[in-house]
């Protein structure tokens, strides 16, 4: 799954509003972010095999440590802890812990059955919906609209930045999810963890829509507040 966990990320706004966009994709896209570091390490491995599934080409044959259920798990309780040491918000750091576990959840919709439990578990997850281009569609798409429209919703643009940066935002990531589902397979494993880095960049662009948006109900506020003479 690609476009669905960045609908998580912006559905998160309308449970934590003072989780910047920026972190909820950092959390929900966590452990894609680190598999393309750890494949370029050697620690993980994957192959292309086209046909392998009706979507992707990709066979994941070794991703315990970003993508086993109790890694996962471990990396959420550690992504919120952190988040509430630097921010002070129990509400805020349980919602990035969830959505970092959230990212496995929907992976074991997607992938065929390749998800370990643990690291070095024979048990492996997933419910193969990537043998279908319909079913994959059907489910990650509305995923992500009911995500954007919770943001939307939930904020408001303070200036030309925060309305055509977030239009741009969810237009290059259609554009993206398009090039994985009906694009070529990729060339190498590396090619892959190499673009995989570029995802980076998609946090920082959240982080940037997010600074120029303001959440609805803190607008109204500030706004009924009296001024000073």
């Amino acid at each position: 799954m690609f476009i669905g966990h960045f609908g998580i990320g912006f559905a998160a706004k309308r449970v934590a509003p003072r989780v910047s966009l920026g972190t909820a994709f950092l959390a929900a896209q966590w452990l894609d972010l680190l598999w393309p570091t750890l494949l370029l390490l050697g620690m993980e491995t994957v192959r292309i095999a086209p046909g392998a599934t009706a979507v992707t080409p990709l066979v994941f044959d070794h991703y315990p440590i970003s993508h086993s259920l109790l890694a996962v798990v471990c990396w959420g309780l550690a992504a919120g802890a952190v988040y509430a040491l630097a921010k002070h918000n129990v509400r805020g750091a349980v919602v990035v812990g969830v959505l970092v576990v959230s990212h496995w959840l929907l992976d074991a919709i997607v992938h065929a059955p390749d998800l370990p439990l643990a690291p070095g578990s024979a048990t492996l997850v997933g419910l193969g919906l990537w043998q279908s281009h319909a079913a994959t569609l059907a489910v990650e798409i509305p995923i992500f609209a009911i995500g954007v429209w919770l943001y939307v919703t939930s904020t408001q643009a303070n200036d030309k930045s925060g309305r055509w940066g977030l239009v741009g935002l969810v237009a290059f990531l259609a554009l993206i999810h398009a090039g994985n589902v009906f694009g070529d397979p990729p060339p190498s494993a590396t090619a892959i963890a190499w673009v995989g880095q570029a995802q980076w960049l998609l946090v920082a662009w959240a982080y940037w829509v997010d600074a120029h948006r303001t959440v609805r109900g803190e607008s109204i506020a500030a706004a009924a507040m009296p001024t000073r003479p």
